[in-house]
């Protein structure tokens, strides 16, 4: 097993060192421009709340790649399962050869999710995959076209998921046409809606009936195959509906025929401080997907869904060469079991607790904290020009890159770019989390 890291941010170069440097010009030379990077510094090993880098700096991990790494880095059962499974087969492509893994993976995707009628899951790769697939099957159970996707969104980067992502640059701009028949709606915003209507910013319903309106009135229900939603929204801001919005949504689908699908590409598998954060309000959506947390670090997708929408495609229509690769699929498995086994769901409560104290402190002193949101460990602020309330990205990036630089990994996100959201592994200790949370405080204090 992988020898334990200190858990403790330390510096021994300035951000990048030498060795990083002299990657990022290898990078310059042999990568696409095109692949985004938002730290400096390239990584040589990590564990918990600790990624060191090639230089030997060790930086406190508050992005956790992407929400990914839920379990850390080298979760004990998850190194054990991905050992045990390269020694026996790398891939033999289920719809060639099949394996029971895949069949166990889906078993327990179908029992975790929400909902206790009977369900089928099917496996991908990446969470653009499992929702463009998740739309097919919907669109095929329906026998309708039209899908819609709401303010704010980011479902992907493939052709059809960049139609249903709000977010132009960098995920949309110069890639188009995109495919068609994709819709956008009004998100429930309860921040930015209340600074214009303290009513609709309160009142999920409110708001619900404002999108559905416009669906009504500009596609219509007989055309829908699909709603599709983050139950809390991940690149576009971490923004939490208010109470009501999701349930209001959910039960005018089920009376108009239309397939609900939650993506819980980044909010699933513990992130929100629940299994999955369609639970908060008790929604059973029709289909859900999932990817990031549940491969481990391994890339894997799902859609997970009520049997009859879900065997609805003809037999071929849904799988891939790479799908539910063996490999994936054990570390699968092994994230559940220590999910489930080391009390993950209460640690993510756990967090948001230490989190939301920190930064409600922090709004408190600071009016440039306009709002402070997210459920479990999903926790977001956002950055304002006190005055106006309007977003302040400049302050945004100026933040994160000291912060960056005094050894804390930490994103951005929002449609306007002014959004610091924090996806620590839920491995992560208080002290660490503390110390990365009063270095961020520290570098807005300093702007």
């Amino acid at each position: 097993m992988p020898v334990p890291l200190e858990q403790s941010r330390h510096l021994v170069t300035e951000i990048p060192g030498p060795k990083s440097v002299a990657l990022n010009h290898r990078r310059a030379a042999a990568v696409a421009a095109g692949v985004g990077g938002a730290m400096p510094v390239y990584a040589a090993c990590a564990d918990r709340g600790i990624v060191e880098d090639v230089d030997g700096n060790r930086l406190i991990d508050l992005g956790a790649g992407i929400g990914v790494m839920t379990a850390g880095n080298t979760a004990p059962r998850v190194v054990e399962a991905v050992r045990a499974q390269a020694g026996e087969f790398l891939h033999t492509n289920f719809t060639t050869t099949p394996y029971e893994s895949y069949v166990a993976v889906a078993e327990q995707l179908n029992r975790i999710t929400p909902g206790s009628g009977e369900k089928r899951s099917t496996l991908f790769n990446a969470g653009a995959e499992a929702v463009e697939n998740a739309v097919k099957i919907a669109r095929s159970y329906t026998r309708r076209p039209a899908v819609v996707a709401f303010d704010h969104a980011f479902h992907g980067r493939t052709n059809l998921t960049m139609a249903l992502t709000a977010k132009s640059m960098p995920y949309k701009s110069g890639f188009g046409p995109f495919a068609p028949d994709v819709y956008r709606a009004p998100m429930s915003y309860p921040y930015r809606d209340g600074l214009i209507d303290k009513e609709l910013g309160a009142d999920g319903e409110l708001a619900a009936a404002r999108a559905i309106s416009m669906i009504d009135k500009q596609i219509g229900a007989a055309d829908l195959a699909a709603v599709i939603v983050e139950p809390i929204q991940g690149e576009g801001g971490f923004i939490v509906p208010a109470d009501g919005f999701l349930p209001a949504l959910l039960a005018w689908c089920r009376d108009n025929g239309v397939v609900f699908i939650a993506d819980e590409v980044q909010s699933g598998f513990a992130r929100s401080g629940a299994m999955f954060a369609c639970e908060h309000e008790g929604l059973v959506p029709d289909l859900i997907c999932t990817a990031k947390a549940i491969g481990g670090g391994l890339p894997l997708s799902a859609v997970t869904g009520r049997a009859e929408i879900m065997d609805a495609p003809q037999r071929g229509g849904l799988g891939g060469t790479f799908g539910g690769n063996p490999v994936a699929c054990a570390a699968a498995l092994a994230v559940i079991e220590t999910i489930e086994s080391d009390g993950l769901i209460e640690r993510a409560r756990q967090i948001e607790r230490v989190a939301f104290d920190r930064l409600r402190r922090l709004q408190a002193d600071d009016d440039r904290v306009g709002d402070v949101r997210g459920r479990g460990a999903m926790i977001a602020f956002e950055l304002v020009h006190p005055d106006t309330a309007e977003p302040d990205a400049a302050l945004t990036a100026r933040v994160v890159a000291q912060a960056r630089a005094a050894g804390v990994i930490v994103l951005t996100c929002g449609t306007y770019g002014n959004v610091v959201r924090l996806l620590p592994p839920l491995t992560i200790s208080d002290e660490l989390l503390l110390d990365g949370l009063d270095v961020l405080a520290g570098a807005l204090g300093r702007q």
